[in-house]
């Protein structure tokens, strides 16, 4: 195996190439450590030494430091890794790392998510984000189930006339046009049709609603 390439990075970081394919990065003190130069043969057991302990290890580091900032799903934080350049293996390693001590738990995640949305959220919505986070439709539908067993449930129409009294919606003045309007608001909000029609029939100014 040759080191074929050594390109500069920041923070003295640098990509190393061996027989022309990207590799892995090494701060500028290992590379004196591991005699890195291009055009040098680097050994099996070097390059072993770096992909099986130096870099698992930095991995798993980085995912620790991450997840003492904020909480990650499992996908966000392969991609936080990901945009580290570690080796796929190097992430696979980490992530099961942090899974094993429960640092990481896709369904504990969702259940906190949903729960802080649940009064200021339509569920479609909260289904869209947490999918965008990794968070499978499978997991979304069953913390709702144990949600609503354990009592907790959504008032859509509650939602959606906080929203129209925060929009001033007066049913006695709004024209045609105010309606389609706030259909759509409504409707990218992720809430149901027959539900947004529903609403925008009510006297959202009595004091009943």
């Amino acid at each position: 195996m040759i080191v074929t390439q050594i390109t500069g990075m920041a923070r003295a970081r640098y990509k190393i190439y061996v027989d022309d394919q990207f590799a892995f990065v090494l701060y500028k003190g290992e590379l004196r450590e591991f005699g890195m130069e291009e055009g040098k043969e680097i050994s099996e057991e070097c390059y072993q030494q770096i992909v099986t302990k130096l870099l698992p290890q930095r991995a798993k580091k980085r995912a620790l430091n991450l997840l003492k900032e904020r909480d990650y799903t499992r996908r966000q934080l392969r991609d936080k890794l990901q945009q580290g350049d570690y080796p796929l293996s190097c992430i696979d390693e980490a992530i099961a790392y942090v899974e094993s001590y429960g640092y990481v738990d896709d369904s504990r995640y969702a259940r906190d998510f949903i729960l802080y949305h649940l009064e200021n959220r339509s569920r479609t919505r909260i289904e869209q984000d947490l999918m965008k986070r990794g968070i499978g439709k499978d997991i979304v539908d069953n913390i709702f189930a144990e949600l609503e067993a354990e009592g907790t449930r959504q008032d859509e129409m509650a939602m959606i006339v906080q929203l129209l009294k925060k929009k001033k919606y007066d049913v006695h003045t709004a024209t045609w046009q105010d309606k389609q309007k706030m259909y759509g608001f409504l409707y990218r909000k992720g809430f149901h049709g027959d539900a947004i029609g529903r609403a925008l029939l009510l006297d959202i100014t009595s004091n009943s609603l």
